[in-house]
């Protein structure tokens, strides 16, 4: 005899979907509960030796503690910048690939070199800020800034600047002085960099007069006796830099500016891999290990959670448009 079997009732069409959407859900949760389960890479915009790769690797160092996988660093450099934030935006979303974004980010829109804004990432975690300032060679640079500027003015062309890419921070920096000292723009020509390490280089080598990049950038040659810093770009001296005049106080014209970096991924990415990101730099922005690193560069930190880096990058973007327009650079 055979056996008897309940006919089973064929699945209606909401009971398909109520199934499938289970089935999705856990598969979700089970991706989010694996994640990561192989190596990140962190792309960085600018080359090898400077202040955004060193800070980078300081992050990628203690993300892997957090993460338990290894955080791989990659120099995408290239365009000032542009290679390398463009290459972050354009990844996959799904977490295996994070990037340093700095401030050139809050530039290109209003210099029209591309296109790329914040709102193309998913911003996790503001790590520094640091004031720009002007550094020159020891021993044969001029003694202050006052001494360069009436040099400029005196000879305009005849000394040369660089510290990055045209257009960006560092040369912004620069412009924005030299307009604020209603001086043309041009009287201190900008000679493109890949960053402050190349630029640091042209220095030191007499091809150029004057370096404009961040004061830890410029940190490393200013100990070694090779570079002078003649003025820090922010509206108080610094603290860890406390004989360096601001440009009030060597000038008289009341100028500012400084950078960021932060890390972000590309635009889309699931909200419960942002969250356990977000949390994980988090702990690594605050761990006492990661400010002895960035202290002992003199690098500032300064941390904003992923709400507040989304704040913060929409006040930046506006702030250095302002900037932009003042120096004439703006499209």
């Amino acid at each position: 005899m055979k056996p008897f079997r309940f006919p089973l009732a064929p699945l209606g069409a909401a009971r398909r979907r109520l199934l499938c959407s289970a089935v999705a859900l856990m598969a979700v949760a089970s991706s989010a509960a694996a994640f990561p389960d192989r190596p990140i890479t962190l792309i960085v915009p600018w080359s090898a030796g400077g202040g955004t790769d060193a800070t980078g690797r300081f992050v990628a160092t203690l993300l892997e503690k957090e993460l338990k996988q290894p955080v791989n660093v990659v120099n995408r450099t290239g365009g000032g910048g542009i290679v390398g934030h463009t290459a972050i935006a354009n990844a996959r979303p799904d977490g295996y690939t994070l990037g340093v974004i700095t401030t050139e980010l809050s530039l290109y829109k209003w210099l029209g070199t591309a296109q790329i804004t914040h709102a193309d990432y998913t911003p996790l975690a503001l790590y520094n800020t640091d004031p720009a300032g002007i550094h020159v060679r020891a021993g044969d640079g001029p003694k202050d800034l006052k001494a360069l500027m009436d040099e400029v003015a005196a000879k305009p062309g005849s000394l040369k600047a660089s510290g990055a890419n045209l257009g960006g921070l560092a040369h912004l920096s620069v412009a924005g002085l030299l307009s604020a000292l209603q001086r043309p723009v041009n009287s201190l020509p900008w000679v493109p960099s890949e960053g402050s390490a190349p630029s640091m280089q042209l220095l030191t080598s007499g091809a150029i007069a004057v370096v404009a990049t961040t004061m830890p950038e410029a940190q490393t040659m200013v100990d070694a006796g090779r570079v002078k810093s003649i003025a820090i770009m922010s509206p108080q001296r610094h603290p860890a830099y406390p004989a360096v005049p601001t440009v009030k106080e060597a000038l008289g014209v009341d100028w500012s500016l400084g950078a960021w970096r932060g890390i972000a991924a590309p635009k889309g990415l699931p909200a419960d891999v942002a969250a356990k990101l977000g949390q994980a730099l988090g702990k690594v922005v605050n761990d006492p290990e990661f400010r002895k690193l960035m202290d002992a560069r003199k690098f500032g930190v300064e941390y904003a959670d992923p709400a507040g880096f989304t704040a913060f990058l929409k006040d930046a973007e506006a702030s250095f448009g302002i900037a932009a327009k003042a120096a004439g650079l703006a499209k």
